[in-house]
């Protein structure tokens, strides 16, 4: 049982540390609405983590046999989900921009429920995820093999630790939101969406 904690512990932050797309997003939504803002989309992307666990625990090789033959596919929309949420963001920071006499409007940002579910759609859309737990579950056959009360403790040791990272990252753009000036906030939205951008590209043209 200490073997399966430790395991999703390592497992979950292996999984959330790298910082991609959904990082980013993270700290700049922390720095435009701060930390109670961003902690619904951290827990969404730490939700997204702990069911693909539990999916890869419980059935690792046959949703890698589903999965590797639409691997191109799901890339492809992926990146067009991440190039249309990264769009939307910079129209809407343009706009705030222009907004008033050449003064930035305060962010409109969705409410909290909406926020839990863009961020769950859009990690769960990241085949890289799935893949990872899958590979690890074959690598790992201590857990592979392990009783379904064990699997328990792995599937929830990944999603604590991976929630502990994602509040992390929202915890650090929050830091920033009442110490910079609203155009700072504004150009960092701009150039956060626009790695955003720029990551969605470089995922379509490896797929």
């Amino acid at each position: 049982m200490f073997d399966a904690l430790i395991s999703g512990l390592i497992a979950g932050w292996g999984v959330a540390v790298p910082l991609g797309a959904i990082g980013v997003l993270l700290v700049d939504l922390g720095m435009r609405g701060g930390f109670r803002t961003a902690a619904p989309a951290a827990a969404a992307v730490a939700t997204a983590d702990l069911l693909y666990a539990a999916v890869a625990a419980a059935a690792g090789a046959a949703v890698a046999s589903v999965l590797e033959p639409h691997e191109h596919a799901l890339r492809l929309l992926a990146a067009a989900v991440l190039a249309a949420v990264a769009v939307m963001a910079l129209r809407a920071a343009w706009r705030r921009a222009k907004a008033g006499d050449g003064e930035p409007a305060a962010p409109v940002l969705p409410a909290p429920h909406r926020l839990y579910g863009r961020f769950l759609a859009l990690t769960a859309i990241n085949a890289t995820t799935v893949v990872y737990f899958v590979a690890l579950i074959a690598g790992l056959p201590a857990v592979a093999s392990a009783p379904a009360s064990a699997k328990a403790v792995f599937v929830v040791a990944v999603g604590v630790a991976s929630l502990s990272w994602q509040l992390t990252l929202a915890g650090s753009g929050a830091a920033l939101h009442h110490r910079l000036p609203e155009h700072a906030r504004l150009y960092t939205a701009l150039a956060g969406n626009a790695l955003v951008l720029g990551l969605a590209v470089r995922m379509a043209l490896s797929a």
